[in-house]
């Protein structure tokens, strides 16, 4: 394993730091003023179903003793099923997460 320094860290937190800022002044700072094309404003909208499932992925397949826990795949089946029938991200994520805490607190 390789092991670096104090400096070495702090290198690499600023500079992934400064790297984020600016990926997001790129698209903010500069053209977050003008008006957008037509075609990009609709491929926008479906960004935020093109990004939830690469972030609940990880969480829900899990790793070691997490690997497919049925709490977690029944919670995600749920918010599933809330999504399709409300057609609302947020309807779906409020329905998981509380379905998820609940029957966690429930089951221990």
């Amino acid at each position: 394993m390789i092991e670096a320094s104090t400096t070495q860290i702090w290198i690499i937190i600023i500079a992934m730091g400064l790297g984020t800022y600016i990926i997001r002044f790129s698209f903010l700072g500069l053209i977050g003023n003008r008006p957008l094309p037509s075609w990009l404003l609709r491929m926008l909208r479906f960004t935020p179903v093109a990004v939830l499932p690469g972030v609940v992925a990880p969480m829900l397949m899990g790793s070691g003793a997490e690997s497919m826990d049925p709490l977690r795949l029944s919670c995600a089946l749920a918010t599933l099923v809330v999504g399709l029938i409300t057609r609302n991200v947020l309807y779906a994520i409020i329905a998981g997460l509380g379905l998820f805490f609940g029957l966690g607190a429930l089951l221990g």
